[in-house]
């Protein structure tokens, strides 16, 4: 599928910079944008080039927003138009979907958000999802006398390269008082204007002694990980075999919903022996020329560790429960290792796991691959603890 992604915001922009530095080669990556207030955070960004960066609002200064979300959304309502011809370089008319990354607790990224997402609806048919970074609940705690804390002018959670070092946790957190309650409000208005809200939750990523602000580097790669992981899996290089199932926008999008529902994406890998394909002269002088069989029983172990390790393992939200209405499911790796009974299986499994027979599927071949992976979307899930505590800041 061709996706157009839009970084809003601080965490936004980094967290789009960095797919673009890592796929911006891929045939999923359709488009990059970022969108700022911030003309210094826009100008730290490295993979995109300044035509793919726009600062709006120049009522906001050149420093942000402060955390005032209110006006954000009033930047955000005011230039969503704006917005909308700054990506016409892009060609956004081609893209089969348009996915906004946004610090939810931020200012600038999360006030605008909306508004623009209510801006491509109304342009084009193509459905407009969000990715949305959640704040941690020590970037709203008081700053203590145990260590160093730094203000933060939004989008803070999720920033880019450079910003940790060492284990993680040497950098300070981030003192956002603002960021929970923006959060909540965002994650609401996002609801109403996307097809679906992906979460990612910061806090349930971090490792033990690490903090927000020393652990944000490696969470951009574990978000990009997961964009690419989802909107990628049915692309395959050109003279691949075209798989059993092919996965498309469509099936993306009866996956993941119209009506703004969560959505979560779980990811596993395992690496695996690619197989002999003959002789690595070509002309099957030296041995048999015809490829290695792969073990049964080892590749129905691969494809069981992964559907199990992407459906349980740390998805970008919790799943309360392992239930969803609607749940897509992507195997991938070598054509050997892809065993279809396997599949079968791993397919009926997700289904009891998930509570209902709504679930649709695809394969990715990578003859060239080394591992064999599955990506789960699971969508119209329980509401996440995390969730539930953010929105309780605003009852």
């Amino acid at each position: 599928m061709r996706l157009h992604v839009i970084g809003l915001g601080g965490a936004g922009g980094r967290v789009a910079d960095r797919l673009a530095a890592a796929h911006g080669d891929d045939p999923f990556l359709g488009g990059v944008n970022a969108f700022d207030t911030d003309m210094d955070a826009l100008g730290a960004l490295d993979a995109l080039g300044e035509e793919r960066r726009y600062r709006f609002g120049d009522a906001a200064g050149g420093d942000g927003l402060g955390g005032d979300l209110h006006a954000g959304r009033r930047l955000g309502d005011a230039h969503a138009s704006e917005l909308g011809r700054a990506m016409d370089d892009q060609r956004p008319s081609l893209a089969e979907a348009f996915l906004l990354v946004v610090g939810l607790g931020g200012a600038a990224g999360a006030g605008a958000a909306p508004a623009l997402a209510a801006e491509l609806s109304r342009l084009y048919d193509a459905p407009v999802y969000a990715f949305g970074l959640l704040p941690t609940r020590a970037e709203t705690e008081e700053p203590d006398d145990d260590g160093p804390r730094s203000a933060s002018a939004g989008g803070a959670s999720g920033a880019g390269p450079g910003a940790g070092a060492g284990d993680g946790s040497a950098a300070p957190t981030p003192h956002r008082p603002l960021a929970e309650r923006n959060a909540a409000r965002t994650l609401d208005a996002l609801s109403e204007e996307c097809a679906a809200v992906f979460p990612f939750d910061n806090a349930a990523w971090l490792r033990p002694s690490e903090t927000i602000g020393g652990a944000r580097d490696r969470l951009n790669g574990v978000a990009v990980e997961r964009i690419a992981a989802l909107f990628g899996a049915g692309e395959t290089p050109e003279g691949t075999e075209t798989p059993q199932q092919v996965l498309d926008a469509s099936d993306v999008a009866r996956a993941a919903g119209g009506d703004g529902e969560i959505a979560a994406i779980g990811h596993a890998t395992q690496a695996v022996e690619a197989p002999d394909s003959g002789s690595k002269f070509g002309l099957g002088l030296f041995g048999s020329s015809e490829p290695t069989e792969v073990d049964t029983s080892a590749a129905v172990s691969a494809i069981e560790t992964v559907i199990r390790k992407a459906t349980r393992g740390k998805n970008t939200i919790e799943v309360p429960d392992g239930r969803a209405d609607r749940t897509l499911l992507v195997v991938g790796g070598p054509p050997a290792w892809l065993n279809r009974e396997a599949i079968a299986d791993g397919r009926r499994w997700l289904a009891e796991e998930a509570g209902s027979d709504a679930i649709l599927s695809g394969d990715a071949p990578v003859p060239e691959g080394d591992e064999v992976f599955a990506v789960v979307i699971r969508s119209g899930i329980d509401e996440p603890d995390r969730v539930r505590e953010i929105r309780e800041t605003i009852e």
